[in-house]
């Protein structure tokens, strides 16, 4: 009988081991893909790509013939030597190769390219395949790297992390734009987000946070909309006013751009990304905004009670004119386009103690205040003409007492998109679903 101890060390390297270690004249072992061949004659240069990016391996063609081909998965195993003209100053002169597995036909288009020069809905067709590109790959290193230094953030600041589930009974933001289901013959929903199970445990954990899908059933088809998305989350008990919530998020955005620039630098050069600044973040009420923008760029105001994506724009456009800044908050938003869980302002009714964050001019944010108080709770419910069918247990919560708490919800593929300039979100969403995608 055998027993398991742990993880198996095996005898290969990693890339980051051998640029620490540079084990110059030993023999090492290394796995990969062959990503591309360059035949120079006596010599081939092979391009390695696994989980850590690209390396040098050098085939003497007198020392074996392994017709290795693109798309092929190996272990080379030579000796390591430095190479000032290699990729990462060293490289790899192979003795031995083994093919773990070969492809069943040549690949769709050429992955070692430096752009693709492929049309949008073609790599998202052949996503698995297209992925394999170092530039495309690099998009959802650094998405990986937004949620690592969320989760590391909010760990520090005390918050819990929670897993809430994604069918209920009823959506959380109400209107129509729901997806709908049998759920064993009782009608169910697509949670559209976790907002009142964050509520809910506000009340057990004080702090908590969440990671997972949110669902819309909106009918856009925009590059800034999907129908299924990732929700950054948190809500937080026992603040002294909205604007804790603003602090909180401008806390982590400082921390995420200081995560990925230690932690996936070669990821942000291989792209050029430039990190916005977030020392401060400046705040600006929903009318004033919208008045700023009417006044400078000679726009008139339509809707009353929410900002057009060209509002967005020019908001983001005015506070990186006259401030410097590529983040702004937007505050104060009218309680009419606002759930009815959100407080309203006690200054002026009509207005929230709500916030979007706009990011280069475009929404990535929205959170505030929310009712705290069962009673005001159930009045406003009243006022709108809802129903509280549905809410009972969500209410129930309220009854035995809740301290005062807020939160927000980011999108984490929006997020994504301006920060790496992107112009469709689809490109920073591993596998997007919108009105006519349902695969891969």
């Amino acid at each position: 009988m055998e027993f398991l101890e742990g993880v198996k060390k095996k005898e290969i390297f990693a890339i980051r081991e051998l640029e620490e270690r540079k084990p110059f004249g030993e023999k090492v072992s290394l796995q990969g893909a062959v990503h591309s061949i360059r035949n120079m004659g006596e010599v081939e240069f092979v391009i390695l790509r696994n989980r850590e990016g690209l390396f040098q391996a050098v085939i003497e063609k007198e020392k074996g013939k392994w017709e290795l081909k693109e798309g092929d998965f190996v272990t080379v195993r030579g000796l390591l030597r430095e190479e000032a003209r290699a990729p990462r100053g060293m490289e790899l002169q192979v003795e031995r190769v083994e093919r773990i597995s070969t492809p069943s036909e040549p690949m769709p288009f050429a992955v070692d390219k430096w752009n693709l020069e492929l049309s949008l809905e073609a790599k998202l067709n052949m996503r698995p395949i297209a992925l394999r590109n170092i530039k495309e790959r690099a998009k959802f290193r650094i998405q990986e790297g937004i949620v690592r230094a969320f989760r590391d953030f909010l760990y520090g600041q005390g918050f819990t992390e929670i897993h809430t589930p994604k069918i209920g009974a009823k959506g959380a933001e109400g209107g129509a734009n729901i997806f709908k289901l049998d759920y064993f013959h009782k009608p169910a929903v697509l949670a559209q987000s976790p907002q009142f199970y964050k509520q809910m445990m506000v009340g057990v954990f004080d702090r908590v946070f969440e990671t997972g899908p949110v669902f819309r059933a909106e009918k856009h088809n925009t590059k800034r909309h999907l129908n299924e998305y990732t929700s950054l989350d948190f809500e937080m008990g026992y603040i002294d006013r909205f604007e804790d919530i603003m602090a909180m998020e401008t806390g982590f955005l400082k921390h995420m751009t200081a995560f990925l620039e230690k932690e996936y630098e070669n990821e942000l050069k291989l792209l050029k990304v430039t990190l916005p600044k977030v020392d401060a973040i400046p705040m600006v009420p929903f009318e004033e905004a919208k008045r700023l923008v009417s006044e400078k760029y000679q726009r008139p105001m339509r809707n009353p009670y929410d900002l057009e994506p060209e509002e967005e724009h020019l908001i983001g456009r005015y506070f990186k004119e006259e401030y410097d800044s590529d983040f702004v908050f937007v505050t104060h938003y009218p309680s009419k386009k606002r759930p009815f869980y959100a407080m309203d302002d006690p200054a002026d009714p009509k207005r929230t103690l709500s916030f979007d964050l706009l990011f280069k001019g475009l929404e990535v944010t929205t959170g505030g205040q929310r009712i705290h108080s069962y009673p005001e709770l159930r009045e406003k419910i009243k006022n709108r003409g809802m129903s509280e069918e549905g809410l009972e247990q969500y209410l129930d919560t309220f009854k035995h007492g809740m301290p005062p708490h807020g939160g927000l919800g980011i999108g984490l593929e929006r997020l994504t998109m301006q920060l790496l300039d992107e112009e469709n979100i689809r490109e920073t969403t591993l596998f997007p679903r919108d009105l006519s995608r349902l695969t891969p």
